[in-house]
């Protein structure tokens, strides 16, 4: 009984193992980068103080 217990409990840390390595992976993916952050931060002032233009005007002037 208690070798089935182990190996039960073996099993869920290596799925928790394995999850873990893929939510590692997916936050690499989703941290910006200091110059990231910085053109985020310059697009989100100028939209703020309305020099942005829409997608749809973007597209008329091309």
């Amino acid at each position: 009984m208690e070798q089935a217990v182990e190996k039960k409990l073996f099993e869920e840390l290596k799925d928790i193992k394995s999850e873990l390595g893929q939510i590692k992976e997916q936050m690499d993916d989703s941290v910006l980068t200091p110059e990231e952050e910085a053109r985020l931060d310059e697009a989100l002032a100028e939209a703020k103080a309305g020099k942005a233009v829409s997608l749809d005007e973007f597209e008329k002037e091309l």
